[in-house]
């Protein structure tokens, strides 16, 4: 699996977990929810900016993301 694959599963994981619309993630994190939409996809790369974003708005460390 490759690390967009595992950045979208965790993603998608993360979100349902706190039962958050990408919509709501998306304003949480700062971003679009068609830029979530497609991160969860696998469908774009996001700079280590975007993923630190991520990381704070789900209150996790960035580097779990990418496992």
């Amino acid at each position: 699996m490759d690390v967009r694959q595992r950045l979208a599963r965790n993603l998608r994981r993360l979100r349902s977990e706190r039962e958050w619309s990408q919509e709501e993630f998306a304003h949480q994190a700062g971003i679009h929810r068609t830029y979530v939409s497609d991160l969860e996809r696998g469908a774009r790369n996001p700079t280590i900016s975007v993923v630190e974003r991520l990381a704070q708005a789900l209150g996790v460390d960035a580097g779990s993301l990418l496992d």
